[in-house]
């Protein structure tokens, strides 16, 4: 007995028990709700579980790796990326009309997923370099590196996944000190070139901005997304119809409900009181990762950290914004709750990074 305790302990001295703890619950919560929006599916719901497993054994690989090792592979991880990139779109296979998967033979890959850890890990890597010295030139070094991966995952085209790589990437700029005078001209420049940027979309991205202006226009097509989530959520009232008692997802008006609008469900099914417990979960999560970084012992730690923790309140704050219609459908997933597995690998690998910012008190700053 003492054996098998002494062997978790050993297993387990790299987790942040805090965070673990509440990340079991938040995946708890999503099974639970899996199990409605799937249609009580056991397919669906024993091939969540596989999902997680795996994504936890991710996550204590990563914990137990010393940031000091993860600082040395940032370039040579983020230059992989991009060589995968290139690969897809040279080479991508192509599938409902985007090109996002390259064929390796033996497996089939997405390589904007790596992008998500590898941009934020060698960004943070290159203002640790420069923590001494920060110069204006180094913030224009820092957003090409940013700009080569994401302009190459918009082209597949993805702009789900290219808003949250640029998100990861902009928070490391934004806590390395990026001037605020500079954000708010960015933000200027940006606004007057819409109407150029306009005729660059795809018809399709145009035609979701649309919707989101007035998704009746189209209540069967384009709206048709929008139209269902707000119905649901609205219907939820202050304290949910209940478990399983869902209408608009038991009765399949609501598509894509255990996927990247299981919100809908949840907020249906559970009400405002469910979706405040749901947020205040996330906000913990945030919370917790914020204080890690704070407490990073050299920059390329604070900086990683920093950008992990924001960027999951990107991929919660956008899907939320999708579901509830203030943002147009860009196709995230609810972090930690929608049934996949990909994205809840690179979400688990980042709060093992976390954990292992957190846990590893010698750190090598060289």
């Amino acid at each position: 007995m003492l054996t098998i305790r002494m062997l978790f302990k050993q297993l387990g001295k790299h987790f942040d028990q805090f965070l673990l703890g509440i990340l079991m619950l938040t995946l708890t919560i999503a099974l639970i709700v899996l199990f409605s929006a799937s249609g009580q599916s056991m397919d669906r719901m024993s091939t969540q579980m596989v999902n997680i497993l795996v994504a936890l054994g991710a996550l204590w690989i990563f914990a137990n790796i010393p940031p000091q090792h993860l600082q040395r592979i940032a370039v040579p991880l983020y230059l992989l990326g991009m060589v995968l990139l290139i690969g897809v779109f040279l080479f991508g296979d192509i599938s409902k009309g985007a090109r996002r998967w390259l064929d390796l033979g033996v497996a089939r890959i997405q390589p904007s997923e790596l992008m998500k850890i590898a941009v934020p890990m060698m960004l943070a890597w290159y203002f640790d370099r420069r923590d001494a010295s920060l110069r204006f030139s180094d913030y224009v070094i820092a957003a090409i590196l940013l700009a080569l991966p994401v302009g190459l995952v918009v082209k597949q085209p993805d702009l789900g996944t290219s808003i949250l790589i640029g998100a990861s990437g902009f928070y490391v700029l934004f806590l390395a000190g990026l001037s605020w005078r500079l954000m708010i001209g960015m933000a200027v420049a940006g606004a007057a070139a819409m109407p150029f940027l306009w005729h660059m979309l795809h018809d399709y991205q145009r035609r979701r901005i649309e919707i989101l202006l007035d998704p009746t226009q189209d209540p069967l097509g384009a709206g048709y997304h929008t139209i269902q989530a707000t119905i649901a959520l609205g219907s939820g009232g202050l304290s949910g119809k209940g478990w399983l008692n869902g209408t608009q997802s038991q009765l399949d008006f609501l598509p894509e409900r255990h996927t990247d609008f299981i919100f809908a469900v949840f907020g249906e099914e559970f009400g405002l009181v469910g979706n405040l417990l749901l947020l205040l979960l996330f906000a913990v999560i945030i919370g917790r990762g914020m204080v890690i970084a704070a407490n990073g012992p050299n920059a390329f730690c604070r900086l990683l950290a920093g950008s992990i923790s924001l960027t999951f309140f990107t991929y919660a704050f956008v899907n939320m914004g999708m579901v509830s219609g203030i943002l147009p459908v860009v196709g995230v997933p609810l972090p930690l709750i929608s049934y996949g597995g990909t994205s809840l690998v690179t979400l688990m690998i980042g709060f093992g990074i976390l954990m292992s910012i957190q846990t590893h008190k010698k750190l090598v700053t060289s």
